[in-house]
C-alpha cells in the first residue's frame, strides 16, 4: 500500500454518507471495538445513537436533558455528559426501550443556568475531560473544564474560560491534551496530570487556515496525528504532530462537528442547525454521519472509564 506524504503535501479526500441519522446537532462519534457499534449524540433532540455498519441498524434513545458528551466505560456501560451532569448507563441492556435508565455520577455546575455540558473525552488513564458551554447569547467565556475520576469526582483545570469548549483528546501517553475553544479558531495544546488533575504549557497547536472555519471534535491517531472536525468548512483535517497539514478530508455538509477513527475508516458526525432552506437544500445529508477509508489502519486502542 502506497504510503501518504509526511507533510511536505497535502491529500484530500471525499467522505460519504454512512448514516442518514438528519440529527439537529449530531456529536460525540464513539467506536465501542467490543460491540463493533458506532455510539453518538444528537445534543438538541436529547437523543443517544447507535448504530452497527455491519448490520445497518440504527437505534437512538431518549434522554430528559440534552446529552453534550459520552465515553466508553471499562465495564461495558457509557458515560453520558447531560446538560447539568454525568451518568452511567447500561445502556446495550436497553436496545427494546426508547427512555434511558441512568445512574448519576455527578452533578455539574448546577447552580449556574447559564453553562451546560459539551465537548468530552477519556484521558487515557481512566479518568473523563469535558468542558462546559456558555449558554449566555453573546456567548461569554462562561464555560470551565473538568476532569471526572471515579476516586476524586470533579477537579476542575486551571485552563481559560471558554465559550464553546471543544477538540479534547490527548497523545498516546495520556501527558499532552489537546482542547480549544470554538470561537477561537485556532486549537491549543498543554502538558497534562492525570493524577493530579493538572495542567501547565498552555500554547497553540494551530491556527486554522480557512476564514469562518471553527474547530469542534477531534481524535489523535495511533501516529500521533490529530484529526479536527472543522465546523463552517465542510472538511476534517489532519495535522501532523507537529502542526503540519497532511490531509484534509471533505464532507458534504459544511457543519462536520466530531471524528472518530475505526481501524482504517475515519467517521464523523455532522449538525442542520443553522442551515437555511437553500442551505439544507444544497447539503440535503447535513445532520448524517459520513465515512472515509483512510488507506492504513490509523485507529488507536479504544480508551475508557473507570465507572463506579
Amino acid at each position: 500500500m502506497a504510503a501518504w506524504p509526511s507533510g511536505d503535501a497535502v491529500t484530500t479526500a471525499l467522505a460519504t454518507l454512512a448514516v442518514d441519522s438528519r440529527c439537529a446537532l449530531g456529536e460525540g462519534i464513539l467506536w465501542c471495538d467490543r460491540r463493533r457499534v458506532l455510539y453518538w449524540t444528537d445534543i438538541l433532540a436529547a437523543e443517544l445513537w447507535r448504530h452497527d455498519p455491519d448490520s445497518g441498524h440504527t437505534h437512538a434513545w431518549s434522554l430528559p436533558a440534552p446529552l453534550g458528551c459520552l465515553a466508553l466505560g471499562e465495564d461495558g456501560r457509557l458515560l453520558l455528559g447531560l446538560a447539568k451532569g454525568l451518568y452511567a448507563s447500561d445502556v446495550e441492556a436497553q436496545l427494546s426501550v426508547r427512555d434511558l435508565v441512568l445512574e448519576t455520577l455527578a452533578d455539574v455546575e448546577a447552580g449556574d443556568p447559564m453553562t451546560r455540558v459539551n465537548d468530552g473525552r477519556a484521558d487515557r488513564h481512566g479518568g473523563f475531560v469535558f468542558g462546559t458551554k456558555s449558554e449566555h447569547a453573546d456567548l461569554r467565556p462562561a464555560g470551565r473544564f473538568y476532569q471526572y475520576t471515579v476516586t476524586h469526582g470533579l477537579r476542575e483545570l486551571a485552563l481559560p474560560h471558554a465559550a464553546i469548549p471543544n477538540s479534547i483528546c490527548f497523545d498516546a501517553a495520556g501527558t499532552r491534551m489537546y482542547f480549544c475553544d470554538s470561537v477561537t479558531p485556532r486549537i491549543l495544546h498543554c502538558r497534562y496530570d492525570a493524577a493530579t488533575a493538572t495542567v501547565s504549557d498552555i500554547a497553540v497547536f494551530v491556527e486554522l487556515d480557512v476564514p469562518g472555519a471553527e474547530p469542534d471534535g477531534s481524535i489523535i491517531d495511533e501516529e500521533g496525528a490529530l484529526w479536527n472536525a472543522q465546523w463552517g468548512a465542510g472538511r476534517v483535517v489532519r495535522y501532523l504532530a507537529d502542526g503540519r497539514i497532511d490531509r484534509i478530508v471533505r464532507v458534504p455538509a459544511p457543519q462536520p462537528s466530531c471524528c472518530v477513527l475505526r481501524a482504517d475508516t475515519l467517521y464523523v458526525t455532522s449538525a442542520r442547525i443553522g442551515l437555511d432552506a437553500g442551505a439544507l437544500a444544497a447539503s440535503p445529508m447535513s445532520g448524517g454521519v459520513f465515512a472515509h477509508r483512510t488507506g492504513r489502519a490509523l485507529a488507536r486502542a479504544v480508551d475508557r472509564v473507570r465507572l463506579p
